[in-house]
Formats: C-alpha cells, structure tokens, sequence
C-alpha cells in the first residue's frame, strides 16, 4: 500500500512539473508557521496553528491563516481530529478574501517507530465557504511525511500533498489544484520546542497560466 501511494504520488508530481517552465508564472515566498500541541487529558488534544505568508518575492503578507482543531487519539499512532480554518488572502492584484474551513482529518503511522525510519499519513477533507460567494467546496488533500534520522537529534523531513477538488464551485475546480512538496531538517530544540526550515515547492494549476511558487519554510512546533 505505501509503495502504490509513494508511487502514485511521484507520477503525479512529474506529471505537474513536466508543463514547460516558460509557461509558468513564478514567485518567491516566505512562510512562517507557529504550531502547538496541547495534551487535554483522556486521549484529547487541542492542536493550534497560525501561518504567515510572505509573497511577491517575500515583500507582503499575501495569506493569514488560523486553524485550531480538537483530537482524539485512537491508539499511540492513530488521531481523529475536527478543526476550523480561517484563511484571509491579500493579492497584489484584485480583491481580498476571507475563507472559513470545516475539516475532518486522520493522522495515522504507517511505518517505522519515530526513531529510525518513519513514514506517516495525514488525511483531511475539507469544507470550504468563502465570504461573498455562493456554493461549497470540497477538497481532500492526502499527505504522506517520511522522516529519517541526520547527525545528532535531527531528522531528515519529507513530503508530499495534493490537494484534490472534489466538486467545482466558483472559487474552486475539480481535480489538483495544488501540489505541494517539502525537503527540510526537523531540529528538536528541547524536549517541547522543535524547528523545522525547508524548502517548499507549491504548483498551483489555474484557468490560464499556472503558478510555481518556491517557499523558504520555517515552522516552530511546540508541545505540551
């Protein structure tokens, strides 16, 4: 099973990355994302996550996102989880737009313990609204993270996600809309603070041109 998705995963992103570069708008981005973890006690856990993004070459907040969300772990390897998101886009050029999310996910290991070789999944599927605009959208995006052990503590950090449209609304087509692919260093700075800088590829297929957006990634997970 994991080597049909690594498999899939990998025709799928070639097939994105084969459209010929020239026919691509591109940007540079800076993301910055803070992540935290909360143990509630009986199996609960209370995730926190905002993001900012930096576009048009890194000069402006282009995206805020706030996305909160309560779990509940089935097993040691194995969480649930219901969670809101709000998305508030700013574009260089046109209209602003405020999104609110609805998502149901399945986060699940797939293979290794943690320590060696690991391979995990993230599962979520998605209810989007946006403000002003009729209808919605609903999007699975599937994630599967490898991490492998470097020099002392840190691991190596990789992954892959499609996001998959599953109707067609105004504001959302059916399909792969996006694809996003991540190589970075998972740094664990104590035992509740861990940094983790990468480079995030990001192919955004739209009516018209397509996007490539090349991302310096930094998130700053906390755990308590």
């Amino acid at each position: 099973m994991l080597r049909i998705l690594l498999g899939t995963s990998t025709l799928a992103a070639l097939s994105l990355l084969a459209t010929p570069a020239m026919a691509n708008e591109e940007d540079a981005n800076i993301w910055l994302a803070q992540t935290s973890t909360i143990n509630l006690g009986d199996d609960m856990t209370l995730w926190l996550e905002a993001q900012e993004r930096f576009t048009n070459d890194a000069s402006r907040l282009g995206q805020l996102l706030i996305r909160p969300a309560i779990g509940y772990k089935l097993d040691a390897t194995t969480t649930v989880s219901l969670g809101y998101a709000y998305v508030h886009t700013d574009p260089l050029v046109g209209a602003s737009s405020d999104e609110h999310r609805i998502f149901q996910q399945l986060s699940t290991r797939l293979a290794g313990d943690g320590r060696g070789v690991t391979v995990t999944s993230r599962t979520r599927l998605e209810q989007r609204f946006f403000e002003g605009q009729d209808g919605t959208g609903w999007r699975l995006r599937q994630q599967v993270r490898i991490t492998a052990p470097l020099m002392g503590k840190a691991r190596l950090a990789l992954w892959t996600e499609p996001f998959i449209g599953l109707n067609q609304t105004r504001f959302q087509r059916d399909g792969i809309g996006l694809w996003r692919n991540f190589a970075g260093v998972s740094i664990p700075v104590s035992r509740q603070l861990t940094l983790e800088p990468g480079y995030l590829n990001q192919q955004v297929r739209r009516v018209g041109r397509d996007r490539t957006d090349h991302v310096a990634s930094l998130t700053l997970a906390t755990t308590f």
